[in-house]
């Protein structure tokens, strides 16, 4: 794939910023947007300007201590998780190289590799198997060519969860042929409920994680980001971003401290969104005749399948008569399927709901 064009654009961002702006929007797999004073913010907290020479300090201490590692393991580079992956990708992989990534899987972490100019090889998910990560198939298709393994923890686009121990066995089966494996942690955040944050990352491990506080917390707006990878590597990606974004603005950085310190309530908040949603989901469409789906515990979104009609077709159809928004599984290559979001506000997402409901009996 070395001589191919570099990919310059996101199919699913532009969709994502231009399409999904309905009255009902379930497009959106993230949180509700939250407020300033949903982090009780005062003038205070923020400062214009402050020292960041290669991380700002109290935020990569903050990180390092929520996980239980040195922050010389963190990169907190803002840009949210997305810029999170696409550093970590381009500090590890050069044109050619060959990355294993789940199928389905996030479109943003394709055409991101496919701007890298990397030789990406499906890595099978199935509904049919409650869209579990298969380990014995990861390492079947594992190459000594194969550098990097990326996997999305809780998945997107179906919120499965999957095991460490299976995070575990496909970073040792990866270590065999000197590949390292990307996670993408972000919606893991929506499982810390007690407040104890867990990661697959160990400095010691061929694992590098990547999150933020966007997607669980309705943080967007201040683009809070890291990595954490062993120290060398990640002074690695903290210089490659000299090239990229040198450094994020004070004000965010200021933010984050402040809301990685208020978690809590800004986390019940968003229990309280993503609880109410699953609960009218399942009253709503979860035995629909026309859907084949699974419908977890956890997670902000529900990846389903239709009957007779694709995902386009149906949105189109959607948005038009009923006013609401999904996304179409073109974006993930499954052109039969949505994702349907579950963390927006509460009385909208029912609405949106039953809007979905009544277009599948159209």
């Amino acid at each position: 794939m070395t001589g191919a064009p570099r990919t310059l654009q996101s199919a699913y961002m532009n969709f994502a910023k231009l399409e999904t702006h309905s009255r009902y929007n379930l497009a959106t797999s993230g949180i509700a947007d939250a407020a300033l004073c949903d982090l009780d913010v005062t003038i205070d907290d923020l400062e214009l300007h402050g020292e960041n020479r290669y991380g700002y300090g109290p935020l990569m201490d903050k990180i390092g201590e929520r996980f239980g590692v040195d922050p010389a393991c963190v990169v907190a580079a803002g840009g949210g998780a997305s810029f999170a992956n696409h550093l970590a990708m381009a500090a590890i992989l050069s044109p050619g190289d060959e990355v294993l990534t789940e199928d389905p899987t996030y479109e943003l972490l394709l055409s991101t590799l496919a701007y890298l100019q990397a030789d990406v090889r499906p890595l099978p998910r199935r509904l049919e198997n409650r869209w579990a990560l298969d380990v014995d198939e990861v390492a079947a298709r594992l190459t000594p060519r194969t550098r990097l393994v990326v996997l999305t923890n809780l998945h997107n686009p179906s919120s499965a969860l999957e095991s460490e121990a299976a995070i575990h066995a496909v970073a040792a089966a990866a270590d065999k042929v000197g590949a390292r494996v990307l996670v993408d942690e972000v919606y893991l955040e929506l499982m810390f409920r007690d407040g104890v944050a867990r990661t697959a990352f160990a400095p010691d491990n061929n694992v590098i994680v990547t999150s933020s506080l966007t997607k669980a917390y309705g943080l967007s707006g201040i683009r809070c980001g890291w990595v954490l990878a062993p120290a060398p590597r990640a002074q690695q990606m903290r210089r490659l971003n000299d090239l990229y974004g040198v450094h994020p603005p004070h004000l965010s950085e200021r933010l984050s401290v402040v809301a990685l310190d208020r978690l809590a309530g800004v986390r019940a908040r968003a229990n309280a969104f993503v609880d109410a949603n699953r609960a009218a989901y399942r009253q709503i469409l979860g035995g629909h005749p026309k859907l084949d789906q699974v419908v977890f515990d956890q997670g902000t979104t529900v990846f389903a399948r239709l009957h007779g009609e694709d995902g386009d077709a149906f949105f189109q159809r959607l948005t038009s008569r009923f006013e609401t928004s999904v996304v179409p599984g073109r974006f993930f290559g499954c052109p039969r399927f949505i994702r349907i979001g579950l963390g927006g506000d509460v009385a909208m997402t029912r609405v949106g709901l039953q809007r979905i409901a009544e277009a599948l009996g159209a």
